[in-house]
């Protein structure tokens, strides 16, 4: 961290270079900035006040809603607020801060969305050990190595990237501080950089993968011994939402991460981060709510409570 204040300031270009779409931009983005907190508190709070909810599967998707309100609240505030003001300008030390915390977040999801189809898995393929193998303890220990794996994971990257030095130009083609558009501006050879970020990336991005997969590989090698098809629908009742969830995440954040620097192209970034940073956080609750009675009746409950 010792090159942090080789540049006194970065520049965000925010929403869109073109100045006539930034009031559109914004006025949008401040729309599904606001749906995608309020729909995870709603998430939060039904399955917090829901006993039929006091379940493994809840337990986690709880935690990801907590995960996706920090997530967009650490990049799309600081954006519409520098929008607004005009103001793109963040400190060295700031934009080391907001990169630690998104990839820390990102990874951390990333570890719960395992987490997930592992809980998926193991209630379809061993349904009568399901509570014992899924307890309490087993799902808080969970939750607390995809927070610690997280929190490594992103203190390597962001020692990794500011490691470097930046003498300018200093104008991030970005919403936020990223990994990739950072590393762009970096004035020395980040070839041994890029590397290790790849790899790290790789292995975190490509094992947690892996893991869903051969989660759904197994539920579904189960489903197909089933033989009524109400047995097999049952079986796979809760799975659509998490695997809308999981193609969402990986398909979007993959192609941020697992590519060069190279060949970054500033305008794709941004179009994928508008994906993997703004929308997977607002999308979240309405496909776990659209396709769950259980949650769909636990909204409606606490709407029903809440006070005008």
């Amino acid at each position: 961290m010792a090159n942090l204040t080789a540049v006194a300031a970065f520049l965000l270009q925010g929403f869109s270079a073109v100045p006539e779409l930034q009031l559109l931009s914004t006025a949008a983005f401040l729309l599904i900035y606001l749906a995608a907190v309020l729909g995870n508190i709603a998430t939060v709070a039904a399955v917090t006040h829901d006993a039929r909810l006091h379940t493994p599967m809840y337990f986690f998707l709880k935690h990801l809603s907590l995960v996706d309100i920090c997530s967009v609240s650490t990049t799309l505030p600081r954006a519409l607020v520098a929008t607004m003001l005009g103001s793109r300008e963040i400190s060295p030390r700031a934009c080391a801060s907001q990169l630690f915390a998104f990839v820390c977040l990102g990874s951390t999801e990333c570890f719960l969305i395992t987490s997930m189809a592992f809980d998926r898995c193991v209630a379809i393929y061993r349904p009568l050990l399901y509570r014992v193998t899924m307890s309490p303890q087993t799902c808080a220990s969970l939750v607390a190595v995809a927070w610690g794996s997280g929190l490594l994971f992103s203190a390597f990257h962001t020692a990794n990237t500011f490691s470097l030095p930046f003498c300018g130009p200093n104008v991030i083609e970005h919403l936020f501080c990223d990994i990739p558009p950072l590393m762009r501006l970096a004035c020395a050879n980040m070839d041994a950089h890029e590397a290790a970020g790849s790899v790290a990336s790789g292995c975190v991005i490509m094992s947690c993968f892996a893991l869903t997969v051969l989660s759904y590989i197994r539920i579904l090698a189960t489903v197909l011994q089933i033989q009524s098809m109400a047995g097999r629908w049952k079986a796979l009742s809760t799975c659509p939402s998490h695997l809308a969830t999981v193609l969402l995440f990986y398909g979007t954040g993959s192609s941020a991460y697992m590519q060069p620097t190279t060949s970054y192209s500033p305008t794709r970034g941004r179009v994928a981060a508008v994906f993997y940073s703004i929308l997977t956080p607002t999308l979240n609750p309405l496909m776990y709510s659209l396709r769950n009675k259980d949650m769909r009746e636990a909204l409606q409950k606490l709407y029903l409570q809440v006070p005008f």
